[in-house]
């Protein structure tokens, strides 16, 4: 089976915005490992998307664009994921996200009812990696 998920380590953040309760976390560049099941090498690729929060009832003060992820968690009801996202990635519950980035002090912070990644177009090949 081939697994995807993008580091948040280094990637690209176009900007940050909330509208009517909704999250929108707009990913210029999204870096993304992915593996197949049996092979020891890894390929690494970029795409645009998003990560979308709905049902925002808590938010901290948002950061401003553009941005470089320096990592943090996605929570989705009791599975955290540190410095990750899987693909595909969607979750009804309790959700939540902090990210840190490169040169800012305070993390963005937020938390709602629904949590879901929309990549846009297709995966652009950046080079592979060896275990």
């Amino acid at each position: 089976m081939d697994s995807s998920q993008i580091d948040l380590p280094g990637s690209e953040i176009e900007s940050v915005e909330l509208s009517d309760g909704t999250l929108r976390i707009h990913f210029s560049r999204a870096y993304i490992v992915k593996s197949m099941t049996g092979s020891k090498e890894r390929t690494r690729w970029w795409q645009a998307g998003g990560l979308v929060i709905d049902g925002v009832d808590e938010v901290s003060k948002l950061p401003q664009g553009p941005l470089v992820c320096a990592g943090g968690d996605v929570d989705e009801n009791v599975y955290t994921y540190r410095d990750t996202i899987p693909i595909p990635f969607a979750s009804r519950g309790a959700v939540r996200c902090l990210l840190r980035f490169e040169g800012l002090d305070d993390p963005l912070v937020a938390s709602g009812r629904a949590i879901r990644l929309e990549m846009i177009d297709v995966p652009k090949y950046i080079e592979h990696v060896s275990s």
